[in-house]
């Protein structure tokens, strides 16, 4: 989530290298800019002088044309200045205190939206009508520059928590004399490899403790724009690390989960009105829609038009999106940079209002990603607008917030020459006033004053970080049963490798400060005498300058681990992978040390992707594989548990690990998740790809043995039309049994059966452990074009060693017999559908067969 603007009049926009005569054009339309960009400064500043911000950050107005985040790094937005705060001096806690209204020469009972007898709404409607047009745009932007007339401070909307506060926005700053940081958990999809839905929902209950004292403190925002919902469909995105990885589903349970742990208050999940639920902090899935490509190759996102199928849009790229506002009652969705199917998604008012804010029926509002209004202007130059244009088609597309200038600068002149109306700005402030207000950004939240400094970094957080990267640590390999180590016999170990001794790479992007590092080398070293070789200087590893060193030292060792692997300078936000490989001489590095060990030799990958390690996977000398994605802050102390059988790893991985040669067979820009045969493309992520992998999604081993029993399960589902519902016909392969009734729409249909499994899992080895159930549907073998197989259901469960637990499911039939025909209809199919419990040997499998009739 960067920033794309002009920054001075000398900055040529790096998207591409301009011609002389439009440099020149490009500096006079910048200067223009700048211009225009004061003007508003000097007539915003006049409006909202001697009103400071309560509990939030704002850019001075010079550092509007500071460097963007887009277009350096991500570091850009780490450092920003102290924040204007009023509650330093005052000692006000928000905004509707009579004895603020008095410090400012103003009357609190003047003004209807302080009366908390009334009904948010119309609280929201009486502050905003009291504003002139002028008033009124200068609140649109992230940084909205209050009213002082009204007594409306100023609020900086883009604060971020992606897997822990972040200082990446300015909304949220570190104070070495209050707090200096803030628990890193792992990065989201290393957490996602848990497959465990309470962690999930705990890790958003202790990230939206730390963000509400953090605001207490004056130190952060309440609008938290987290997390990354994307489904992961190619393994080069650079931005895998941010996201839950490549299922549907199971993406949008952890939305669900993750959401309701930042926003939910006890007590208030439920309430008959939606739009009064009061918010611990508001959140934001982000980034709707099909956005997966950030440069690839020189195609990047500020210019990338999604061609995408609406079976692909419905199946894969809005299904999380949909959970997210139904099920997690989002506060916020952000729209994202790229196009779909020609139309910039800001501006669409197909994906925004009547999706978004009508079909789901979202409680809050739409934001864009940091100046996307300015990328569909001068990226996209979409339909050669004029920013005038760009601004009224986004306003009335119903995206509320600008993350950016754009709203700012030019919607007042957009609505007097007649291209936007006042009555949807309107419509947007009320929206965004309704969430701070459920906030308590106005009247206050006494349920959360008394946090502060000691709920942040607390040890029971950061024992819960350490316990969500333990949780999804994936075993790959184990030869021979070599782990775990047992340390009274590996009492002498090296270490090598260029993350053996990780710090940042640990806790990836969007992070802010952490509490600490655990490195792998803090670790290991408490628990053995440790000899460190860094075999590479990082992970590029561009010579082979310290592996004679490395190689040595594995030769003296009881047992050797190698830390290998990506960073964020291989796999980031504006940096997709070109191939699947380890870069420089890694390779090189483990083959010649795992040679020459004395010892065993114990591979340890940190990555977001993918990553073919084929030749670790087949050779005998590397006797056992862990993926520790980026395991935050506490990474090393979670690595050495497992290792030395302190925990017993359950992760199973959340997307495909492919084969190098996949990525040569279609280009990163091919959208359609099935094969394209005319093309020779494959299909992409488990649902759609049965070829060779390296391992497969939602593979992960124990150190224990489980087995399945199937104790409860039905033969069939019997479902009656409704009067003058219609049978739908469904592409069946050739000469197969065509039912009389092929299929209905779900939308028409009695849906809530459910289909009701019972299992039992018994622990069979000689430790305790967790284990992960998947459960698929798998449609009825005749369908052309249906999934391979889809996760339903998915649970992960403690069993100790020797014992067997029950396990039930309640599958939803019309959720999870479905499918998405190539008209874009959800359709239930009559027929023989199989429901697969586990991956793997362990796996059983039943038949359910759908009975459709009139």
């Amino acid at each position: 989530m960067h920033a794309y603007k002009y920054m001075n009049l000398l900055l040529v926009k790096p998207y591409r290298i301009l011609s002389f005569s439009s440099h020149l054009l490009h500096m006079k339309m910048a200067a223009i800019t700048l211009f225009s960009l004061l003007l508003s400064v000097l007539i915003i500043s006049t409006n909202s002088r001697n009103i400071p911000p309560i509990h939030s950050h704002s850019l001075a107005p010079s550092d509007s044309l500071s460097p963007p985040q887009d277009w350096t790094t991500t570091e850009a937005h780490r450092h920003h200045h102290n924040p204007h705060r009023d509650l330093a001096s005052s000692n006000f806690t928000h905004v509707c205190d009579s004895s603020r209204f008095a410090s400012l020469g103003l009357h609190m009972a003047e003004f209807a939206y302080c009366d908390k007898s009334l009904p948010y709404s119309i609280r929201a409607k009486d502050l905003v009508d009291s504003m002139t047009i002028s008033e009124k745009v200068a609140q649109l932007g992230n940084k909205a520059y209050g009213v002082a007339r009204l007594g409306l401070p100023m609020y900086e909307w883009w604060s971020e928590a992606l897997h822990g506060v972040a200082n990446t926005g300015p909304g949220t700053h570190f104070d070495n004399n209050s707090i200096p940081g803030a628990t890193s958990f792992p990065t989201v999809i290393l957490t996602a490899a848990s497959f465990n839905e309470s962690l999930w929902k705990t890790i958003g209950q202790v990230v939206s403790t730390e963000a509400r004292a953090m605001y207490n403190l004056g130190l952060a925002g309440l609008t938290f724009w987290s997390p990354n919902i994307n489904v992961v469909r190619d393994p080069r995105w650079g931005r895998i690390t941010e996201t839950p990885g490549e299922d549907p589903f199971v993406v949008g349970r952890y939305a669900v989960n993750y959401v309701r742990g930042l926003q939910d208050v006890a007590g208030h999940k439920n309430p008959k009105d939606l739009n009064s639920r009061p918010l611990k902090i508001a959140a934001s899935c982000k980034h709707y829609a099909a956005y997966d490509v950030d440069n690839w190759l020189g195609i990047d996102r500020y210019h990338f038009d999604a061609r995408v199928t609406e079976q692909d849009m419905v199946e894969t790229f809005l299904r999380p999106f949909e959970m997210c506002v139904k099920e997690g009652d989002v506060s916020s969705v952000m729209c994202s940079y790229n196009r779909v199917n020609g139309i910039p998604t800001c501006a669409d008012p197909k994906l925004l209002s009547q999706t978004i804010r009508g079909e789901w029926d979202l409680h809050g509002y739409i934001v864009a990603d940091c100046d996307s209004i300015e990328v569909i202007h001068h990226g996209h130059k979409w339909l050669n607008d004029t920013a005038e244009d760009a601004v009224a088609q986004v306003l009335q597309a119903g995206m509320d917030l600008d993350c950016g200038t754009y709203y700012t600068n030019f919607t007042e002149s957009a609505i007097l020459k007649g291209k936007a109306r006042e009555s949807d700005v309107d419509k947007a402030l009320r929206n965004l006033y309704v969430v701070l207000m459920r906030l308590g950004f106005f009247d206050g939240s006494p349920t959360f004053a008394s946090l502060g400094r000691d709920d942040v970094c607390s040890m029971e957080n950061m024992d819960l970080a350490a316990e969500s990267a333990r949780e999804g640590i994936v075993l790959l390999k184990n030869e021979g049963e070599t782990l775990p180590l047992r340390s009274n016999k590996y009492k002498k170990l090296v270490l090598v490798g260029p993350h053996a001794n990780a710090t940042a790479a640990m806790i990836g992007n969007y992070a802010g400060i952490p509490c600490h590092y655990v490195t792998p080398l803090d670790a290991f070293s408490a628990l053995a005498t440790v000899h460190h070789e860094m075999g590479c200087v990082d992970v590029a590893c561009k010579n082979q300058s310290f592996i004679n060193q490395a190689v040595a030292a594995s030769k003296e060792a009881d047992a050797t681990i190698i830390f290998a692997g990506l960073d964020l300078s291989i796999e980031a936000e504006s940096l997709d992978r070109t191939n699947l490989l380890l870069p420089g001489y890694q390779t090189q590095l483990i083959l010649d040390v795992a040679d020459a060990a004395a010892g065993p030799v114990v591979l340890i990958i940190l990555s977001a992707g993918g990553v073919d390690i084929t030749f670790a996977k087949t050779n005998p000398k590397i006797n056992a594989i862990i993926w520790a994605g980026y395991p935050g802050q506490e990474g090393g102390r979670a690595i050495a548990d497992v290792v030395f059988g302190h925990y017993n790893p359950g992760g199973r991985l959340p997307i495909t690990w492919y084969t190098a040669d996949y990525v040569t067979k279609l280009p990163m820009t091919s959208m359609q998740m099935r094969p394209v045969d005319n093309l020779g493309y494959p299909g992409r992520t488990y649902k759609f790809f049965d070829g060779p992998v390296v391992y497969p999604f939602g593979y992960g081993l124990s150190y224990t043995q489980f087995k399945y029993k199937l104790t409860s399960a039905p033969s069939s589902v019997t479902k009656k039309l409704k009067a003058h519902q219609h049978c739908h016909d469904i592409s069946l392969k050739p000469n197969a049994f065509v039912p009389s009734c092929p299929s209905v729409l779900v939308e028409e249909t009695r849906c809530g059966d459910a289909i009701n499994v019972e299992i039992e899992v018994s622990n069979v080895g000689h430790q305790d452990g967790s284990h992960v159930i998947l459960v698929y549907s798998k449609p009825p073998a005749d369908l052309v074009g249906g999934p391979v197989k889809q996760v339903v259901e998915f649970k992960r469960v403690f069993v100790p060693t020797g014992v067997t637990k029950t396990v039930k499911f309640s599958i939803d039939v019309c959720k999870s017999l479905s499918v998405v025909t190539d008209t874009a209809y959800l359709v239930l199919p009559a027929g023989e559908h199989t429901i697969m419990v586990g991956d793997g040997d362990e796996a059983v499998s039943f038949p359910v067969h759908v009975n459709l009739y009139s």
